[in-house]
C-alpha cells in the first residue's frame, strides 16, 4: 500500500509560516491587531493543532501516512518561530529606546496649532488664555 502526503503536517507549517510573516506588512498597519496581534496568535495555535493532528496521523498509522522524519521537523520548526514571535512582540518591541527630543516630565509644552475634532484651529496660547494650565495627553502611535 502506498503511503497517502500528511497534508496536516505541511498545511501546518505553511500556517506557521503565514502567521509569523504577515504581522509587519499587514497587520500591523490595523490599531485592532497592532498591539495585540491575536490573529497571529490564532494561526498560530490553528497551526499548532494541524502539526498535533499530522504527527498523530504520522506515527499512528505510520502504514498509511508519511511525516514520521518530517513531522517532528516541521513542528519543532513552527513551534521556533511561534516562539521567536512572542519573544519579539512582547519584549523586544517594548526596548525601543526613548526619543531624545520628547519633553520631560514637568517641561513646558513649545507652542502649537492643531485642528480640533471639529475642524477648528485651536493653539496652546488660546487654550492657556485665562488658565492656569491645559493638560496634553500623547497617545504612542505607529506612522
Amino acid at each position: 500500500m502506498k503511503k497517502r502526503w500528511n497534508i496536516s503536517l505541511w498545511a501546518g507549517f505553511a500556517i506557521a509560516l503565514v502567521a509569523g510573516a504577515s504581522y509587519i506588512p499587514v497587520f500591523a498597519n490595523y490599531p485592532e491587531t497592532r498591539d495585540v496581534p491575536w490573529v497571529n496568535y490564532l494561526l498560530f495555535a490553528i497551526a499548532g493543532v494541524l502539526l498535533a493532528v499530522g504527527l498523530k496521523r504520522a506515527y499512528a498509522q505510520p502504514d498509511r501516512y508519511r511525516g514520521k522524519i518530517s513531522g517532528p521537523i516541521l513542528s519543532g520548526l513552527s513551534l521556533l518561530l511561534a516562539g521567536l514571535f512572542v519573544v519579539f512582540v512582547l519584549y523586544f518591541s517594548k526596548q525601543l529606546p526613548v526619543s531624545a527630543n520628547a519633553l520631560k516630565i514637568g517641561q513646558p509644552a513649545p507652542s502649537f496649532t492643531l485642528a480640533s475634532a471639529d475642524g477648528r484651529q485651536v493653539s496652546l496660547a488660546d487654550l492657556l488664555k485665562g488658565r492656569r494650565g491645559a493638560v496634553l495627553i500623547f497617545y504612542r502611535g505607529y506612522w
